[in-house]
C-alpha cells in the first residue's frame, strides 16, 4: 500500500512530514532537533540513492553491486552494509543490539543511537573527499530519548523516492529543504543565521541569471542561493555542470547543514570552514565570480580587526569598525569577474546612511557605476529580523553580459507592497511578485531586440534614474524617493538605527563639548525610555 509520504505529486507531502516529526520532538529544543532529524534524512537519502543504484547494478551481466567503484563512478555515495537504511530500520525498537565499531574494529553493544553514530563514521570514512567531519555523531547521547530515535526512523522509512521523474528533485531532497525553513521559522533570529527565506532567495536568482560560470556566497549559511541557482538552471533546460559553486561559511554546524543539502540535491560545490569568517580569512583569496549572493548577517559591528586596515577589498573606503555593511558589499565587488554581478540583502540603512563615512563610500561606489539596481523589500521576510530589508543589484561592467549600456543610470524598484502573509508574523512573496520585480529589471537591463518588450517607469512602483538625480538626493538610494511613493514618513530605517547613528554622533564631538561620556549616557537613556 503507498505511503502518505509516497507521492511525489503531493505537494504538501513537506507539511505533513515535518508536523510528524514535530510531534515526536518532545522536550527537545528545535535548535538540536534539527540535527536529529536533518542528519536522519540526510541518511535515508544516501541510502536510498545507494538501493536504487545497487539494484540497477544487479541487473548488469559484469557488473559488481558491492564494489565501491561503481558507486564512485555514478556519482554515488558508497553505503557501508552497517550504515544502510534497512539495516537500521530493522534494529530501531531494539534496547540492545551488538555490532562491529567501525573506528575499532571490535564488537560492542549498545542501542540505536550508538547504531546511527556508527553508520554515521562509517559513511564519512567510506566518501572522506566530500563529507570528513560533516555528518552529525551524537545520537547516542544519553539525553536523547531512543524511542524517539526509533520512531523517527519508522517515520522517514514510509517516504518513497529515487522512483521515476524524481531524480535531483526527489522527496527527501525538498523534505530537507523544507525541515530547514521550518527550524529556522522555530528558531526565530537564530534561524535567521543559517537560512534565507526561499522567496527571497529565488528573487536573487532570478534577477541575476545564473546560467553558467562561477556562483560565490562568503556566507553561505545552508546553501539555499546554490540549491535555487541550480533549481534556476534545471527550469531553463540548462547543465549542471554549467556552473560551479563556491562557498564560505564560519558557524561549524551551518556548515554542516550545507555541506547536507547540497549533497541529498546531488550538487557538488567547494563549500569551506573556518572560524574567522570571510574578512579575516577569506577562503578564496584569488579567485574572481561570475555571480555572487549573499544574506550577510544585518550591521554586525564586532567585525573589524587590525590587520583589516588598508585592505586591497575597501577599494571605495575603509568601512566604519562599527558596522560591516559596506565591508560586505565591497569584499563581494572585490571578487566579482570583469563582467561579474552580484544580488546582496542587507539592512534598508545602507541605502542612505551618512555616519562614519558610509554615506561616502555609497557615493564613491555610485560614480565608479557599479551599482545597477536597488530593491526596497517589505517587513516580515525573514526570520531573524521583523525590520525592513533591501537588495543590492551590482555590476562590474554595465555595458557587458548581452545587455544594453547602462552607464550612469540605475533603476530602483520599491516591492514594500509586495507580498502577502502566510502567518502571523511572516510575508512572503509570490511567484507573481517575484515575476514583477525580475521583470521589470530584464526589461530595463535589456536590448531594444532582447524581446522581453519596452521598459516603462511604473509610477509607485519603478523607475530608471540618471547619475545627475542620484547626485540631487545626496547620494540616497532608498527607493521611494525616486519611483513616486511619500518616502518622508517611513524610509524603513528603524528607531534604533536612527537612534544608533545620533549617539555615534555624539559621541564624536565630546571632547570638543567637554561633556563626560556618563552624562551623555545617562541623558541619552532618558531619551529611550520616553520614545
Amino acid at each position: 500500500m503507498a505511503s502518505q509520504f509516497n507521492s511525489g505529486s503531493d505537494l504538501g507531502f513537506e507539511a505533513e512530514l515535518f508536523k510528524s516529526a514535530d510531534m515526536l520532538r518532545g522536550s527537545l529544543e528545535p535548535s538540536g532537533y534539527k540535527h536529529v532529524a536533518l542528519g536522519l534524512i540526510f541518511l535515508k537519502y544516501i541510502s536510498d540513492a545507494f538501493d536504487a543504484h545497487h539494484a540497477k547494478l544487479a541487473e548488469e551481466e559484469y557488473a559488481e553491486p558491492e564494489d565501491p567503484e561503481e558507486y564512485l563512478a555514478a556519482n554515488v555515495f558508497w553505503v557501508p552494509a552497517e550504515a544502510r537504511w534497512a539495516y537500521l530500520q530493522a534494529n530501531a525498537k531494539r534496547p540492545k543490539i551488538t555490532f562491529t565499531d567501525v573506528n575499532t574494529g571490535k564488537e560492542r553493544e549498545g542501542d540505536i543511537g550508538n547504531l546511527i553514530d556508527n553508520a554515521m563514521d562509517s559513511i564519512e570514512s567510506a566518501n572522506a573527499a566530500v563529507l570528513k567531519d560533516v555528518l552529525p555523531k551524537a545520537y547516542g547521547s544519553p539525553q536523547l530519548d531512543k524511542t524517539m530515535l526509533g520512531a523517527l526512523i519508522d517515520l522517514f522509512s514510509k517516504v518513497g523516492m529515487h522512483g521515476a521523474g524524481h531524480k535531483s528533485k526527489d522527496l527527501l531532497g525538498r523534505a530537507y529543504e523544507y525541515f530547514i525553513s521550518q527550524f529556522a521559522g522555530a528558531e526565530g533570529r537564530r534561524g535567521g543565521e543559517f537560512f534565507t527565506p526561499r522567496s527571497v532567495v529565488q528573487t536573487i536568482v532570478e534577477m541575476l541569471e545564473p546560467h553558467n560560470g562561477r556562483v560565490y556566497d562568503p556566507c553561505c549559511g545552508s546553501g539555499g542561493m546554490f540549491v535555487q541557482s541550480e533549481r534556476f538552471i534545471e527550469n531553463h533546460q540548462g547543465r549542471r555542470s554549467d556552473i560551479a559553486i563556491y562557498g564560505q561559511e564560519r558557524t561549524h554546524a551551518t556548515w554542516k547543514l550545507c555541506k547536507m543539502n547540497l549533497a541529498v540535491r546531488g550538487i557538488d560545490a567547494d563549500i569551506k570552514w573556518n572560524n574567522e569568517g570571510s574578512f579575516l580569512n577569506d577562503a578564496f583569496p584569488t579567485l574572481k565570480f561570475d555571480y555572487a549572493m549573499a544574506n550577510p548577517p544585518f550591521n554586525i559591528s564586532d567585525w573589524w580587526q587590525p590587520q583589516l586596515e588598508g585592505d586591497v577589498r575597501w577599494q571605495y573606503g575603509q568601512p566604519p569598525a562599527g558596522n560591516a555593511n559596506f565591508a560586505w558589499l565591497q569584499h563581494i565587488i572585490h571578487h566579482l569577474a570583469p563582467r561579474g554581478t552580484a544580488g546582496v540583502v542587507l539592512a534598508n540603512g545602507s541605502m542612505s546612511s551618512q555616519q562614519s563615512g558610509e554615506g561616502e563610500i555609497r557615493k564613491t561606489m555610485i560614480e565608479k557605476d557599479v551599482v545597477d539596481c536597488m530593491v526596497a523589500l517589505p517587513g516580515q521576510l525573514f526570520y531573524s529580523t521583523q525590520i525592513p530589508a533591501c537588495l543590492w543589484f551590482l555590476a562590474r561592467d554595465k555595458s557587458a553580459n548581452g545587455h544594453r549600456h547602462r552607464k550612469g543610470e540605475f533603476l530602483f524598484i520599491d516591492a514594500r507592497n509586495l507580498g502577502h502573509m502566510v502567518d502571523r508574523t511572516r510575508r512572503e512573496f509570490s511567484d507573481s511578485d517575484i515575476a514583477a520585480i525580475t521583470g521589470a529589471y530584464h526589461r530595463w537591463r535589456a536590448k531594444p531586440d532582447a524581446g522581453l518588450g519596452a521598459y516603462e517607469d511604473i509610477p509607485g512602483f519603478c523607475r530608471s534614474a540618471t547619475i545627475e538625480e542620484v547626485r540631487k538626493h545626496g547620494f540616497v538610494l532608498t527607493p521611494g524617493r525616486y519611483v513616486g511613493t511619500e518616502d518622508a514618513e517611513d524610509d524603513g530605517v528603524t528607531f534604533e538605527e536612527r537612534f544608533g547613528a545620533f549617539r555615534t554622533q555624539l559621541q564624536g564631538h565630546l571632547k570638543a563639548s567637554g561633556i563626560s561620556e556618563a552624562r551623555l549616557e545617562t541623558a541619552l537613556g532618558r531619551l529611550v525610555e520616553d520614545d
